[in-house]
């Protein structure tokens, strides 16, 4: 590959070949941007690094493009930072890096890009080009990373013991680029992992849930979860799931194995859309399968009330897992509670009832939850899931059906408390709340149609039945 005709393709690095020679820094092209360039990939970080003050070099880069352009700085990183042409562009000096046992931040020291190779995580990722004019565009593999690429292969560029020992975060994001490109770990490389799964316990969560995301939305991402379980990773900060695994037998009748369910729900689920939380949901559907298991001599195994039990131990693990407690948490919980929900529809006759209380349930989220229900169907026996997948079909069809007429997405009620306080003369209390109830489930019942009108009528006949009479008009 010819890489000094792509660098001459693009402003900036001719900008910052120019304000390296104006300083007389010796720069390079460095990581990342390397790698995939290589594989052909897109990406949008560009990482220099020079032998010398990588803040000084991003200023005069800065001072050539304009007065526009603006600088970030971190002073206890010794990196920089600047956007252009749609790129966020890092500049750093080279360093050699040193570490202690207990902590994974190092000890930094200027150094050479040699020096700086060496620290770097893997050797697809240790590839350098030359932004010098002595041998500009000449492509820097000290390691053997366009080998690792060609073999599709991740592997450190020193001992990979030593290099998970001292930063154990390296491990996930072995994993995670493995995932990310389809790779393979190298076997020695992976039995580091191994070995020193316990020091990922001192890399803080936050870390760990970035990269874990990052695993979650690869193309396939059962391969980097069945990589994190193998290798005792997962074990490290996610033990519900690695309490799916395995399966019991009791008198010759045995349940699936719904750790390797759960990862074909996540492909399924990765097939059809790539929202991140929607591939939590999938992660999570059977969650509190473990906790809900028993064993019945004419039924077999059951898992009664796994859905319900899921969703209240979600909290509980996005919190543990630094996740956003919002929105996002809200609409995994709900998608877990509901996912069994559409399929007992398919079980039976789909009354409107049913599909009402499902919309109104589901709200806005009900596309999804179709999705992660769709994605559910996992048997072996293709001619059931093809029966299914067209039961779902019905569903949908009698779904549209019903929102057209009644307009039950996001449903409430037409008479509110509020209203039937003051109709009534009525102070806050339970009266009220049966009342809005009975209100509600007559609609989703179809017994009176979704409007003020006969909401109304409703609400004065069961009122009577009270020994209340409006004391205000409607």
């Amino acid at each position: 590959m010819n890489f000094s005709e792509h660098l001459d393709q693009h402003r900036i690095f001719k900008l910052v070949t120019e304000a390296a020679g104006n300083l007389g820094l010796e720069t390079y092209l460095v990581g990342g941007y390397v790698r995939d360039l290589i594989l052909k990939r897109s990406s949008k970080d560009i990482d220099f690094v020079c032998v010398g003050s990588g803040t000084a070099l991003a200023n005069e880069v800065a001072r050539l493009i304009g007065p526009q352009c603006k600088v970030t700085s971190f002073k206890n990183f010794g990196t920089a930072m600047l956007v252009q042409d749609g790129w966020d562009v890092e500049f750093v000096g080279a360093r050699r890096e040193s570490y202690r046992r207990d902590s994974r931040k190092p000890i930094v020291e200027d150094g050479t890009l040699e020096d700086d190779q060496k620290r770097r995580d893997f050797t697809i990722n240790a590839l350098a080009i030359s932004l010098n004019k002595a041998n500009y565009g000449e492509l820097i593999d000290p390691f053997g990373g366009v080998d690792d690429l060609k073999k599709k292969t991740i592997r450190t560029p020193l001992d990979p013991e030593t290099t998970f020992s001292d930063d154990p975060l390296r491990m996930m994001r072995a994993i995670r680029f493995a995932s990310q490109l389809t790779f393979d770990i190298e076997v020695d490389t992976f039995d580091a992992i191994v070995k020193n799964a316990e020091r990922l316990d001192i890399i803080s969560q936050e870390r760990i849930t970035d990269e874990l995301n990052k695993i979650i939305l690869s193309p396939v991402p059962s391969y980097g979860f069945k990589l994190l379980f193998y290798s005792k990773l997962l074990h490290r900060f996610f033990p519900e799931m690695v309490d799916l695994y395995g399966v019991d037998k009791i008198n010759g009748r045995s349940h699936k194995d719904n750790f390797y369910h759960t990862l074909k729900v996540l492909d399924n689920t990765a097939e059809m859309s790539d929202d991140l939380w929607l591939r939590w949901a999938a992660i999570l559907h059977d969650i509190a399968k473990p906790a809900t298991k028993r064993f019945h001599e004419k039924v077999g195994w059951t898992f009664h009330g796994h859905e319900d039990r899921g969703a209240k131990m979600t909290p509980g693990i996005f919190r543990r897992m630094r996740l956003p407690m919002n929105e996002k948490m809200r609409f995994v919980r709900k998608l877990v509670r509901l996912h069994l929900r559409p399929i007992a529809l398919v079980k039976e006759d789909i009354t409107d009832s049913a599909v009402r209380r499902l919309l109104f349930e589901a709200g806005d989220d009900i596309e999804a939850l179709m999705t992660l229900c769709r994605a559910d169907i996992t048997s072996k026996n293709d001619d059931k899931v093809k029966r299914y997948l067209r039961n779902f079909d019905k569903v949908e069809k009698k779904m549209r059906v019903v929102e057209e007429k009644d307009h039950l997405r996001n449903f409430q009620p037409p008479i509110t408390g509020e209203q039937i306080m003051e109709i009534f003369s009525l102070k806050p209390s339970r009266t009220v709340g049966d009342l809005k109830d009975a209100i509600k489930d007559a609609i989703l019942e179809g017994q009176i149609p979704n409007n003020y009108d006969e909401a109304y009528k409703l609400l004065v006949k069961l009122a009577a039945k009270e020994g209340l009479q409006p004391t205000h008009s409607s």
